[in-house]
């Protein structure tokens, strides 16, 4: 949303970015979390760019650890822990992995865990685009209707839940792929 021109130019081109710090916080924490819920990686930690890199481990994840088990979701028990998936949006094929799929009454709640700060309400529609691609793609997984299905973003450092109160189905999305440069 920052940068149509950048962000299409590595769609067609994708380059690995240089390994930094907050990613491999963000990497470290997600991993504990797949371990917490009894989740196997495809890689671990140390088989990452940059794993051998001092500076990159940072005491903040023991802060991020102490936040989520004082949340809500510490004491849920997802249905499904790192979901890969692979889906057709209009003509663009999409492919993402979901962090964690709750059950959620009659439906499921996508979770995506975030380590960052919470952007400020101008800055996240964009963001938002890509828990609906979950929402769809989770949908077409369990051959459900979109609408037994919500997706939100968890800020663990905050405590904050962002779930969007309406989020595009497939049609909109192939819309807005469609006309992205």
């Amino acid at each position: 949303g920052a940068d149509e021109q950048a962000f299409a130019a590595r769609l067609r081109r994708p380059v690995p970015f240089r390994p930094n710090p907050m990613a491999r916080r963000g990497t470290a924490f997600h991993a504990w979390v797949e371990r917490r819920f009894g989740a196997t990686r495809l890689l671990d930690l140390d088989e990452l760019p940059g794993a051998a890199d001092d500076s990159a481990v940072d005491d903040d994840l023991e802060l991020l650890r102490a936040a989520f088990l004082a949340s809500e979701w510490a004491h849920r028990t997802p249905l499904e822990v790192e979901v890969g998936f692979e889906t057709v949006i209009g003509e663009t094929v999409v492919r993402g992995r979901m962090d964690a799929v709750f059950a959620d009454g009659d439906g499921y709640l996508v979770v995506d865990w975030k380590t960052g700060a919470v952007p400020e309400p101008a800055k996240r529609g964009p963001l938002e685009l890509q828990l609906a691609a979950y929402r769809v793609a989770w949908a077409r997984l369990r051959g459900v209707d979109v609408g037994a299905v919500r997706a939100a973003f968890v800020y663990v450092r905050h405590g904050f839940t962002l779930e969007p109160d309406t989020l595009p189905g497939a049609p909109e999305l192939a819309g807005l792929l469609a006309s992205a440069p």
